[in-house]
């Protein structure tokens, strides 16, 4: 058998774990199964032309929220040209509801639900002859006209999970993922983790081994994606230690944690850390108690705060948070209580996002309590609930724009720190009012080079009258600085030549 495990990511830097896994644990039984990498941003004939061209006999894909529209409309078509492909499927978009998909759509033969390691090794022996389908643990497959689902299969051990790059080796220009563990210790009712009830941790000496092999090979990044790297305090600090003896100068290291799970070993362990060694992605999501507790999150609010800062003033890891708009009970005004509180925090990049109401979780089982409207196609974003509408979700999406713009591009921080201070009460009033100004102005309508944006926050601050009349002179000496800052020589002079207005 010929076969092809694929997907299309997000973006040329991304890498598919998942096919490597699949991969890995395929060429580990006896089956040739290659990998090959897409992008969404790939035309579509380019996509179906090296599909039909490469005459497979099975296809599989893994499939996303990202990925799944996309994926739809090249496999049918692949299907209507080469109908002798059998195409498969697996991975979260697809795995809850697996019989519904299967009769919407009739080019998919089978979907294997869950974790695929094993399930795909069962199915390829089964089409070998030495298995039945009816005996693959986890598929979803037509019989005749009939859709029948298999019972689920056990997880792996993280003994059986294959190192994903024993077979498919790093790519130098993308980034690497890799997991420690399996599993996340919350319930979060949003994410589609909360669904697995355990933690599977890799050993503690095979983790130590696979990151040599990344460090060895000098890889730019490796993006942990544990859901909560930090749910054992003790085992965290060994791998943060662990990667600061064993630095190489260049390879940085990507976590996922709950700052409020940090104790003051780990932060005295983080201070040693070179700088740009590692990234903590902190997911605070809101600060308001009853959202919080509408979606089963649970976060000692006042501690995880005070870790945050802490890391903040370390000034050698680069910190991200994260808040969600359209969670239950949280409005527009106290979704700009909990940013101005986050904002606070002086984190190096503030990610405003966007409830999606994913497939299988409580809380899409819950739309109706909370009123839920949300995109019909993935990834089902929310639209509006009983607690914000759409035209205020919409007024957050331009919030965010701004805020991806000047708040998170960098290159603004004296500009922006007198603008904040000067025209607005809070952080989030005043996003609020360059956002306003922006979209009235209609700059949203092209994409803007970064010196643009200076020229058009000097014009934002010349546009300001009554109380917050006369700013322009003092916002353009602080631009002038942040420019200086920013850009070489030769291009601060090129801007100066071409001037301020836009």
């Amino acid at each position: 058998m010929k076969i092809l495990l694929t997907s299309l990511n997000a973006k040329y830097v991304h890498s598919s774990l998942a096919l490597r896994y699949l991969g890995t644990a395929a060429r580990n039984a006896g089956f040739s199964a290659a990998c090959r990498e897409f992008t969404i941003n790939n035309e579509k004939d380019y996509i179906y032309g090296e599909l039909v061209r490469g005459e497979y006999d099975i296809i599989g894909f893994s499939c996303y929220i990202w990925n799944i529209e996309r994926i739809r409309e090249v496999a049918a078509n692949v299907k209507k040209a080469c109908p002798q492909i059998r195409i498969l499927l697996g991975g979260p978009e697809v795995s809850c509801g697996a019989g519904e998909f299967l009769r919407e759509n009739p080019w998919a033969d089978w979907i294997l639900r869950g974790e695929g390691e094993a399930s795909l090794v069962q199915l390829l022996r089964s089409l070998c002859g030495t298995g039945e389908l009816s005996d693959v643990a986890g598929l979803t497959y037509r019989d005749g006209s009939m859709i029948r689902e298999n019972d689920d299969g056990q997880p792996l051990t993280a003994e059986q999970i294959p190192f994903p790059y024993s077979v498919f080796p790093v790519e130098e220009d993308k980034v690497v993922y890799y997991e420690a563990s399996r599993g996340c210790p919350y319930r979060c009712s949003y994410c589609l983790s909360s669904l697995e009830k355990r933690v599977r941790p890799l050993p503690l000496e095979r983790v130590e081994k696979e990151l040599s092999y990344f460090l060895n090979e000098q890889v730019r990044q490796v993006k942990f994606i544990d859901r909560t790297f930090n749910y054992d305090v003790s085992r965290a600090q060994t791998i943060w230690k662990f990667l600061m003896d064993h630095d190489n100068g260049k390879t940085n290291f990507h976590f996922e944690i709950c700052a409020d799970l940090l104790d003051k070993a780990s932060l005295q362990l983080l201070s040693h850390a070179r700088k740009g060694l590692f990234q903590l992605e902190i997911g605070i999501q809101s600060t308001d108690k009853a959202a919080l507790a509408a979606v089963e999150r649970k976060a000692e609010t006042d501690r995880l705060f005070s870790n945050v800062r802490a890391l903040t003033a370390l000034k050698n890891i680069h910190i991200h948070t994260d808040l969600i708009a359209g969670l239950p009970f949280e409005d527009y005004e106290t979704f700009g209580r909990s940013f101005d509180q986050v904002y606070a925090l002086q984190s190096d990049n503030l990610q405003l996002g966007f409830l999606k109401l994913l497939k299988g979780t409580k809380l899409r089982e819950q739309e109706e309590k909370y009123g839920y409207i949300y995109r019909e196609n993935a990834p089902y974003e929310v639209i509006s609930n009983r607690y914000i509408s759409a035209g205020e979700l919409v007024q957050l999406k331009m919030i965010e724009n701004v805020l991806e713009l000047y708040g998170n591009r960098g290159g603004f921080s004296k500009s922006l720190e007198y603008l904040i201070r000067r025209t607005g009460k809070s952080p989030f009033a005043f996003y609020e009012r360059l956002a306003a100004f922006f979209y009235d102005s209609g700059f949203q309508h092209r994409s803007h080079r970064k010196e643009d944006l200076y020229r058009i926050l000097l014009r934002f601050a010349g546009s300001m009258e009554g109380e917050f009349a006369g700013i322009e002179d003092e916002t353009r000496q602080l631009l002038e600085n942040d420019l200086e800052e920013t850009m070489n020589f030769d291009a601060v002079k090129k801007f100066h030549r071409k001037g301020w207005e836009i």
